[in-house]
């Protein structure tokens, strides 16, 4: 009806374009060049040869969005150092589920990368990850008695057998010296440490699985092309419509079986085009970011490790500080932050108009319920966009308080869009993380959200074919591929230590990490007697 109505005001105003012809038919369709699409990319060219894909991408090259190193924080995030994912519960012990959660689906990235490095489509796993230690550090009685708990629950689990904890600022001292010389005596101090964490380039990534599609026969790369339009055909696939930003905005149509629409922050409007009843009540909120630099060498070397913190009063997740040790085209860097800046775009190279124009009846009261009910994250994005670079560089002194204001400089990073939807009781709710929202028959499918984002493309990009591909995952000859992609597929880690170490010792020596024996409760209760005797031996 919608799309009728809009034909009728078209006709009467003698001024809407037509739409061209589809000029060609593929079976997929996938909008955005990010680590998203070249994922969902690389799994279907694997399981389905044959299938003609093609990608459009609205900027002159792929992966210049979010999935660009200096975009995002690089982290494999893992649950390992993110205090948000281990919150405190009312009873006052710590949540671990999430962090669990989280561990798995980045083993499923290693696996579904290390599978790459095997294939010859990734190569040189340094150009793209690289072990850096994850840690928390916290000050402060209330916050290093949160944090040993936090330990105490974590260590419990095989995943995170390895972390280790200490409130001896010695030992810290150890661990990352750039953070604790020039501290008071006697300041209460703690922290955790995983050294198999990860610094990881997700766009060195995306290039190398976009380079390696592209010199398939089936598979087409489109750059400065820009989707204008998504309509359903009469047999039920989809035409897309692209404006042609290289050639004076010239128009053309693709008609295609399956779209994705992993275009980031600009994947809502483009959602809401398709005129599917699953996009209402969805909106977007901007949060941008900014981060502090250092080039400088004799300060980088002093610091080899992502160190994370708590989190402001009603920040969102992505803004938890952390002072993080960088690996980009084999050069180290440190960035501190990041520092929430707003704007009204959906993109870093977006409009100011983005926000605005995916207002619809259907979503506005669902924001307006949100930002009532969020007013503590308005009150935290004030106080962002009101520091000046003093008082950035008193932020980053709380974690590295010898900090020289000459040697860093800052840098605008990538834009993020928090999905706001729809809720019964609430009216509407501002949902951190990722959503995939697709059409009942699963002929198309978008990304919506933001952390953990990148780190997490290979199982979200499962989720999405499970939704999307019933039938075709259910199928032997999937099931059998997925396993060999994924070898642990249809398996959890966490109540399997065998296959943890199996898989982990696998993906590590192909991604060329360090990999350490992760062990049961029962394992590490049976070898602490024997420390012990060691112990009073030596």
């Amino acid at each position: 009806m919608k799309k009728l109505l809009l034909s009728l005001l078209c006709l009467s105003a003698l001024g809407c374009a037509k739409e061209p012809e589809p000029e060609k038919s593929v079976d997929v369709l996938l909008i955005g060049g990010g680590i998203m699409s070249a994922s969902l990319g690389t799994y279907l060219n694997e399981l389905e040869p044959t299938w003609k894909i093609d990608l459009y991408e609205r900027l002159p090259q792929v992966a210049e969005e979010s999935s660009n190193a200096w975009n995002n924080a690089g982290t494999g995030h893992s649950a390992l150092a993110e205090l948000n994912y281990t919150p405190e519960k009312s009873d006052g012990s710590i949540d671990i589920s999430k962090a669990i959660t989280i561990n798995e689906s980045f083993e499923i990235s290693k696996q579904f990368w290390a599978y790459q490095v095997e294939q010859g489509v990734l190569n040189n796993p340094k150009s793209f990850i690289n072990n850096v230690s994850h840690m928390s550090f916290v000050w402060g009685d209330k916050n290093t008695e949160f944090l040993k708990k936090r330990y105490e629950a974590l260590v419990r689990s095989p995943l995170f057998s390895n972390m280790e904890f200490s409130d001896d600022p010695q030992q810290i001292k150890q661990w990352i010296p750039l953070a604790m010389e020039g501290r008071e005596p006697g300041e209460k101090l703690a922290a955790t440490r995983v050294q198999t964490g990860t610094d990881v380039n997700f766009g060195e990534i995306t290039n190398q699985l976009i380079d390696s599609l592209s010199q398939k026969d089936t598979f087409n790369v489109h750059v400065q092309q820009e989707v204008r339009d998504i309509t359903r055909a009469d047999d039920g696939s989809w035409n897309v419509t692209m404006a042609d930003l290289a050639n004076g905005e010239e128009l053309s149509t693709v008609n295609a079986k399956f779209v994705f629409i992993g275009a980031g922050g600009g994947a809502l409007k483009l959602l809401q085009k398709s005129g599917i009843p699953e996009a209402n009540g969805y909106a977007g909120f901007p949060v941008g970011g900014s981060w502090l630099v250092t080039h400088n060498q004799d300060v980088i070397q002093q610091h080899q490790a992502k160190v994370y913190g708590m989190a402001s009063v009603g920040s969102p997740p992505m803004s938890v500080p952390h002072l993080d040790t960088r690996v980009i085209n084999g050069k180290k860097a440190l960035l501190f932050g990041p520092f929430a800046t707003f704007s009204t775009k959906y993109l870093k190279n977006g409009s100011l108009l983005d926000m605005f124009s995916t207002m619809t009846t259907s979503n506005i009261m669902p924001m307006a319920h949100a930002g009532l009910d969020n007013l503590s994250l308005s009150t935290y994005l004030i106080g962002q966009l009101m520091l000046d670079q003093k008082d950035r560089m008193d932020s980053l002194r709380e974690y590295y308080p010898q900090a020289q204001d000459k040697d860093w400089e800052m840098l605008q990073a990538g834009q993020r869009v928090q999905i706001i939807k729809k809720d019964e009781k609430a009216g509407g709710i501002l949902q951190f993380g990722t959503e995939v929202v697709s059409s009942q028959d699963g002929s198309i499918a978008a990304l919506l959200g933001a952390s953990p984002g990148a780190s997490t493309a290979a199982p979200i990009m499962l989720h999405l074919m499970e939704k999307t591909f019933k039938d075709k995952v259910a199928s032997p000859e999937w099931q059998a591929k997925l396993k060999d992609i994924i070898p642990s597929y249809g398996q959890t880690l966490n109540d399997n230590v065998e296959l943890a170490n199996k898989t982990r010792a696998w993906s590590s020596e192909r991604l060329q990490l360090n990999f350490v024996e992760v062990k049961s409760e029962q394992e590490k209760a049976e070898q602490a007697p024997e420390a012990e005797t060691n112990a009073e031996a030596l």
